[in-house]
C-alpha cells in the first residue's frame, strides 16, 4: 500500500487538533457555567433579597411560566458574555482572553455572586444576634448546659449498652462495606476504565449512582430502612453501610487514580494482563491510603451511629430522643457526656493507628 503524505499528519499537528478539540469542550462548559450564573444571580435577586427581604413575602410566589422566561434570558445572556471570552467561567476554565476586560469583569462578577450569596443565606436562615443573646434563650441553654454537670446516674447501664450497641453499628457498617468498596473502586478510577468505550461506559454509570447514594445523608437513609426493615440497630447499621459504600468508593478510587504511572508502565511493557497489572502496580500503591480511610470512616460511623438514632435507627440516639421529647434534661446530660467521651477516645484511638501506618 502507497501511503499518502498529504494525509500523514505530523505529530505536532496531531498535538494541535487535541488541544483544540479540548479547548471547543472547555468553551461548552464554559458557556454552560455562564448561564447557570445568570440563572441564579437572576432568582437569588429576585426571589431572596427583593421578595422576601424588600416585600418580606411569607409566601414567596411561583410560576413555571416566570422560571422558563428567566431561564430563556439567561441562555441568551450567557451564551453572549462566554462568546466575548472575558466572562468569569472562561476564566475559570482557561479559554479567557488575557485583558483588562476580562479581569475586571471577574473581579466585580465574582464579588457580586459572593455578596449575593451571603446576603441570601443571611435572609433565607434568618440569621439574628438578638434572638441569640434574647434573655428567655439564654434562660433555656443555662437549663441545658447545667444538666451537663448533674447528670443522672439512674440510666447509667441502659446508657452504657446503647453506648456500646451504637460502637457495634459504626464498626459492622465499616467491616461490611470494605469488600464492596475495593471492587466498586477499581471499576469507578477514571485511569483504569478508560481504555475502551465498554469500561468507560461502566464507570460513567457507577460514578452517577454513587454520586446519588452519597448524597442522600446517612439520616435520610435510616428512615428509609427504618420503614424497610423496621426500627432498630439493624436500620442504622445498613443505613450507614450504604452511605459508606457510597463515599468510601469515591475516595478509593480517587486514591487509585492519583497513583504514581511509572510502575503502571513499567509492569504493562512486560506482557502482563490487566489484572497483574492491577495487582502488582496498583494495589501496593493504595494498601496505606485504604487503610487510613477505613479507619476514618469508622471514626466518622461512630458519630453518625449517634444521630441516625433519632429516627429509628437504634443505638444511643434512640434514648437521647426518648428523654430529649420528655424534656428530662438531666438524662440529656449524661447521654451527650456518654456521646462526648466515647467520640473523643474513638479520634484518638484512629488517629494513633493512622499515625502507626504511616
Amino acid at each position: 500500500m502507497i501511503s499518502n503524505p498529504e494525509l500523514e499528519l505530523h505529530p505536532a499537528k496531531i498535538i494541535q487538533l487535541n488541544k483544540q478539540r479540548e479547548d471547543k469542550i472547555k468553551f461548552f462548559k464554559a458557556v454552560l457555567l455562564d448561564i447557570f450564573f445568570v440563572f441564579y444571580s437572576i432568582l437569588v435577586l429576585q426571589r431572596a433579597i427583593y421578595y422576601k427581604f424588600i416585600l418580606q413575602l411569607k409566601d414567596i410566589p411561583f410560576s413555571w411560566g416566570e422560571i422558563g422566561v428567566i431561564f430563556i434570558f439567561s441562555v441568551m445572556l450567557g451564551t453572549i458574555w462566554a462568546f466575548t471570552k472575558t466572562s468569569l467561567s472562561c476564566k475559570l476554565f482557561g479559554v479567557a482572553k488575557e485583558n483588562k476586560t476580562t479581569k475586571w469583569t471577574v473581579e466585580i462578577f465574582g464579588w457580586f455572586l459572593f455578596n449575593i450569596t451571603f446576603i441570601a443565606g443571611w435572609i433565607i436562615t434568618r440569621l439574628s444576634i438578638v434572638d441569640l443573646f434574647s434573655s428567655e434563650g439564654i434562660r433555656g441553654a443555662e437549663r441545658i448546659f447545667g444538666s451537663l454537670f448533674r447528670p443522672e446516674m439512674g440510666i447509667f447501664d441502659d446508657s452504657l449498652f446503647a453506648m456500646i450497641e451504637t460502637i457495634y453499628i459504626a464498626l459492622l457498617a465499616t467491616l461490611i462495606s470494605i469488600p464492596p468498596t475495593l471492587l466498586l473502586s477499581f471499576v469507578t478510577a477514571r485511569n483504569l476504565m478508560k481504555d475502551n468505550k465498554f469500561t468507560f461506559a461502566i464507570y460513567y454509570v457507577l460514578r452517577i449512582i454513587l454520586n446519588f447514594v452519597r448524597s442522600i445523608e446517612p439520616l435520610i437513609w435510616a428512615i428509609i430502612f427504618s420503614v424497610w426493615v423496621g426500627i432498630g440497630p439493624f436500620a442504622g447499621m445498613t443505613a450507614l453501610l450504604v452511605h459508606t459504600i457510597a463515599s468510601n468508593a469515591k475516595l478509593y478510587s480517587e486514591a487509585i487514580e492519583n497513583i504514581e504511572t511509572g510502575p503502571v508502565e513499567a509492569i504493562s511493557a512486560t506482557g502482563a494482563n490487566k489484572i497483574q497489572i492491577v495487582w502488582y502496580a496498583v494495589v501496593p500503591q493504595i494498601v496505606l491510603p485504604f487503610l487510613s480511610f477505613t479507619i476514618y470512616r469508622w471514626d466518622i460511623n461512630v458519630r453518625m451511629a449517634t444521630i441516625i438514632g433519632l429516627v429509628g435507627g437504634g443505638g444511643i440516639g434512640t434514648m437521647l430522643m426518648q428523654y430529649q421529647g420528655l424534656a428530662r434534661w438531666h438524662e440529656v446530660g449524661l447521654i451527650v457526656l456518654m456521646v462526648a467521651f466515647v467520640v473523643w477516645v474513638m479520634d484518638y484511638i484512629s488517629a494513633k493507628i493512622r499515625e502507626a501506618i504511616y
